[in-house]
Order: C-alpha cells, then structure tokens, then sequence
C-alpha cells in the first residue's frame, strides 16, 4: 500500500530582516520565471541592476515592522496550520509545510517525505486563485523536485477553489465577527497581477482582456484567468454574506511599476473612498490564506495611515483565516476527500 501525506506550500519569507537575508529571498522570488517573466538576461540585469540595489533595504524594513518572537509571520502561522492540520488527520497522516522560496525549502520537504517512505502526496498550494506567479509556479516546483529526489513520488494536486462553497463558507466564518462591526463599505483588496498575465494564461487567446466584459462572459478561459476567479470570489461571499451591491467593491495591490496592472489599485482607493463618502471601512484580503507582509504591513499599517490621512475616521483589516478552525475544517476535508478517491 503507498504511503500518503500531505504537503501544504506558500509563498515564503526570508530568513531574517537583515538586508543580506532580504536580498537573498527577492533574489530567488523575483528570480522566478513566472514572476518576472522576461528573458532571463533581462530579468537578470532588471534584478541585479536595479531592483536588488534598492528593493531589499526598503523590504527589510517593512519586514521589521510584522517581525514577531517566532520570526516570519506567514511562517510561523504556516508552521501552526501543519500542527493543527497533523493533529485533525490522526498520526498516520504525515503534514509536511514548506515555501516556495526561503525555507523551509520546498526541496527539503520533498526529501523529508522521501525518507519517510511517502509516495502518494497531496499538494495543497495556499491560494484559492490560480495564477502562474503563484499556484502555478508552486506546483511546477513541487513536481520538479519530487522528480529530481523521488522518481517514484506521485503528487496529486489541489484546485484552485475561488468559488468552491466551503471556501466561500469558510471564509464568511473568519469574516463574521467583523462584518458586525459598522462600517460604510467592504474593500475586497486582492493581489494584484500584470495584466499581460492574463492574457498569457488564456490559452485561446482570444478572451482575457479582449473585451470589457470578459470576466463576466462565460468562458473556459475563465479556468486560468485570475481576474475573473477573483470577481467570482466576491460574487459569492457577498451573495453568502448578503452584502448590499453598492457598499463593497474590489480592489489590486501589490503592484509593480512598469507595465499596467490589475486595477483599480488599492493604495488609490484608500484615497479614493473618504472623498466619496466612506468614513468607516472594512478590508478584506481573500487571496491570502494566512497574514503576511502584505496583509500585515502594506494594509493593515501603511493601508490605515493611507486611509485615514485621506479623510476616513475607522479602518479595519478581516484577517486571513490563518489557522483558524474553519480553515483547519477545510483542509481536512479536502484531504478525505482526496483520501476516497474525489476529484480535487
């Protein structure tokens, strides 16, 4: 009989807030090819010329700012989803974590389930919505590495599951408390993406961004588009949320200069939304699973500055689910399924 465990992995951070350790981790992020997906002597010379001049000190001292006892947020609460995880499967379950880049390695991972004679893995990436910068470079990773240090490995992988109704239920649990709060409007503010991407991952070529009303035009391209994923998102949270039309909106953050992106840009709606009446507002991150630099720093502190300079009165962030009961539910039940044969 195999032996089966599952592998859940995230994005990463580095490993420490030392300028040399951020260098090290931008060095691998943006060294991606499905990240920064130029030619590599451009992405090299983008990277090293440029960005890796600048880019860590700043970094640095935005991780400063998030940095607890336990180090990387993202890590440490990724550490806890695997315990709790562990422990709802039962000891004959193996629960392994691991980063996309920094540690713990993805290629530490591996052989540590290798040497444990597992050769049946679930992966479970931390993204509901697919995009190549994030579900899909995390699954190649995984696959490349298990080739290269266990040829025998069998890796199964979980979908993408913006719109699947646990994850929309889940996510009204982690939210609920803090949709009884008042507030004027619920910002869904989610990772932003260039818009090339998009258009890369439709494999017709001939819908994403073809058109105004894309997203919302019934498409198989829709299975790889990112945009429309997070629009479905929304739909149906705020469909199980009863939220009225008018009082929430989506928003990209994130953003990198250069190229357009996916807009309207969060930084500009914290502006934006005191002018045009919003005094109280809530923020909600749905493409992130656990609290990290982006949800932690760039919203909940720089975010807040923003918003509240700009005229608004209240201001407050849904955490991510984190290792929150319900999302520990989620992952276990994914996992039985894939235990009985379901289709993931």
């Amino acid at each position: 009989m195999p032996k089966r465990a599952v592998l859940i992995v995230n994005l990463g951070s580095p490993d420490s807030t030392s300028v040399p350790d951020v260098r090290r981790y931008l060095r691998e992020f943006l060294g991606d090819e499905r990240v920064l997906d130029i030619p590599a002597p451009l992405r090299w010379l983008l990277l090293e010329g440029i960005i890796l001049r600048t880019r860590p000190s700043r970094t640095a001292h935005a991780y400063s700012k998030i940095w607890g006892a336990d180090g990387s947020p993202l890590v440490a609460t990724s550490e806890s989803v695997r315990g709790k995880l562990a422990q709802k499967l039962g000891p004959g379950m193996p629960v392994r974590v691991a980063m996309r880049y920094g540690n713990p390695s993805i290629a530490s991972a591996v052989a540590s389930l290798a040497a444990d004679g597992c050769d049946d893995v679930l992966l479970f990436p931390q993204y509901p919505h697919y995009a190549m910068a994030s579900w899909e470079t995390v699954v190649v990773k995984v696959r490349e590495e298990a080739a290269r240090l266990a040829p025998g490995m069998r890796v199964s992988c979980v979908q993408p599951f913006y719109g699947d109704p646990d994850y929309i239920e889940m996510l009204h649990s982690v939210a609920a408390p803090f949709l009884q709060t008042p507030h004027d409007h619920l910002l869904f503010s989610y990772h932003g993406i260039p818009e090339r991407h998009l258009r890369k991952a439709d494999s017709s070529r001939a819908h994403c961004t073809r058109f105004a009303e894309c997203c919302t035009t019934c498409s198989p391209a829709h299975a790889t588009c990112y945009r429309a994923q997070c629009i479905r998102t929304t739909t149906e949270f705020a469909r199980r949320a009863g939220l009225d039309p008018s009082r929430h909106s989506i928003s990209y953050q994130s953003r990198l200069a250069g190229e357009p992106w996916l807009q309207p840009f969060t930084d500009l709606e914290f502006v934006r939304l005191p002018k045009a009446g919003v005094k109280r507002l809530l923020v909600i991150c749905p493409s992130f699973l656990a609290d990290c630099l982006e949800t932690l720093e760039e919203i909940t502190m720089v975010g807040r500055e923003t918003f509240l300079s700009a005229g608004g009165e209240s201001f407050e962030k849904v955490t991510c689910p984190n290792d929150h009961p319900s999302f520990i539910d989620f992952l276990a039940n994914r996992v039985h399924e894939w235990l009985n044969g379901a289709a993931l």
